[in-house]
């Protein structure tokens, strides 16, 4: 079972089956239609497109489903799936009990196809393991011996702290609820990742990394596309052990919930990250209460999250990373419609709380924030260097970065990663 959790879905054997089952699925659909197959393709992609741009203008638009458009390289693999549907059907009269059967898993092909690449672009399930969750389920609560003792004195400082020979090569990864005390709200379970240097004795005093994930999603999203653990080692090794606990938070409640990460009429969501997360941290963990130890990042609607914590409590947060974020908070595309559903209309409370109207009202000496966006994803780019220009007047210390070759995807944040790791790094003074 663990071989097949191992099992690779964006490489290897698997990838190519995909390519092959589509291939062989979209030639057989066309087989019978030999002298008019060109036109049959034209005809049935140009209709397949018209039924996906329909969908796209429907769940985007008219029913908000996301506050974006979707990146064109999902609809673009989407058409073929559904000309695959379109094909099948128009086959199923004249086929007989074989023939049909053989159409059905001809357009199971081709849609096994769409979805893998579809996969591949977003860099959300490496592997079989991501994909049925076996791998995050396997980890496990956060037990006593690593949480923080009521009478415990704070550790060392981590300038000149050195890691005893015994201190172990790997972090480890938990899970835990954190309550809405203050706020009410009803979280999804968090995910905290331990460094090597905070499972000695004692422990010095480690910074805290918090982050947060897309939207649809959750948590679990950083240890499977973003791939936490990895990252999180490798910057560890090249810090003697020392890396950032860091706590992926749910601001949500659910996969499908947007709460923007603002108290509202839809959750008292910034409360609960700004009072309860924050509380449950530095009662449980052994970890630093400076601020200037302290950062908050995320992806997309994420990186949205982790501005707007950045800029409305600088005083928790000194340091922001953020990738692939969006100028500002959404429910939908329709604007008027994320005040309607949020502030009952009342546009100045909503914008009191968005990071472009803070950024114009207050000074940030002291803060710091990295963003970055995908080359190929130009509506996030662009919300990058507006974000980045409003951060500099306002007196963030600031970087901007563009990951080549890259989209709205993980892919974006697992190769920004090692970058704002390091601009983190520099803040705390852990590479002197």
């Amino acid at each position: 079972m663990d071989f097949l959790s191992d099992v690779s879905l964006v490489g290897g054997p698997f990838l190519w089956f995909s390519i092959a089952c589509g291939a062989a699925g979209g030639m057989y659909l066309l087989w019978r239609r030999r002298r008019s197959w060109p036109l049959v393709v034209v005809v049935s992609l140009a209709i397949s497109a018209g039924i996906v741009a329909l969908a796209h203008w429907i769940l985007v638009d008219l029913m908000a489903t996301f506050s974006e458009n979707l990146p064109f390289e999902t609809l673009a693999w989407s058409v073929p799936a559904v000309a695959a549907v379109l094909l099948c059907a128009a086959r199923f009269p004249r086929n007989s009990g074989r023939g049909r059967s053989l159409s059905i898993l001809a357009m199971l092909g081709v849609i096994l196809l769409g979805a893998v690449q579809v996969n591949l672009y977003f860099g959300l399930n490496n592997s079989v393991g991501d994909l049925l969750g076996t791998a995050v389920a396997r980890i496990q609560p956060l037990e006593a011996g690593l949480q923080r003792s009521p009478d415990s004195k704070p550790g060392p400082a981590l300038k000149g702290w050195k890691a005893p020979e015994s201190m172990p090569g790997n972090g480890i990864l938990r899970k835990a609820h954190i309550p809405g005390s203050v706020s009410g709200f009803s979280a999804r379970e968090a995910y905290i990742y331990l460094p090597p240097a905070y499972q000695t004795v004692p422990r010095p005093t480690l910074p805290v990394l918090v982050l947060f994930s897309g939207q649809p999603g959750g948590p679990a999203d950083w240890l499977t596309g973003g791939q936490l653990r990895t990252q999180l080692d490798r910057f560890a090794e090249a810090h003697h052990g020392v890396a950032p606990v860091t706590v992926v938070v749910d601001p949500n409640g659910s996969s499908g919930a947007n709460t923007m990460c603002m108290d509202s009429l839809i959750a008292p969501a910034d409360t609960y990250l700004s009072k309860d997360v924050p509380a449950w941290i530095t009662s449980t963990l052994d970890v630093s209460d400076d601020p200037q130890l302290w950062a908050v990042g995320g992806f997309s609607f994420g990186g949205t999250c982790a501005m707007q914590m950045g800029t409305v409590h600088p005083e928790l947060f000194s340091t922001v990373l953020a990738f692939s974020a969006e100028r500002e908070p959404a429910l939908a595309k329709d604007r008027n419609k994320t005040i309607q559903d949020s502030f009952d209309g009342d546009a100045a409370a909503f914008a009191s709380r968005t990071p472009l109207a803070l950024m114009q009202q207050r000074t940030y000496a002291g803060s710091a924030v990295y963003l970055t966006a995908g080359e190929t994803d130009h509506e996030f780019t662009d919300y990058m260097h507006e974000l980045a220009e409003a951060a500099r007047t306002a007196g963030f210390a600031t970087e901007e970065h563009t990951i080549q070759h890259a989209g709205h995807s993980w892919d974006a944040v697992v190769r920004g990663m090692p970058g704002g790791l390091g601009f983190l790094a520099d803040r705390w003074e852990l590479s002197r």
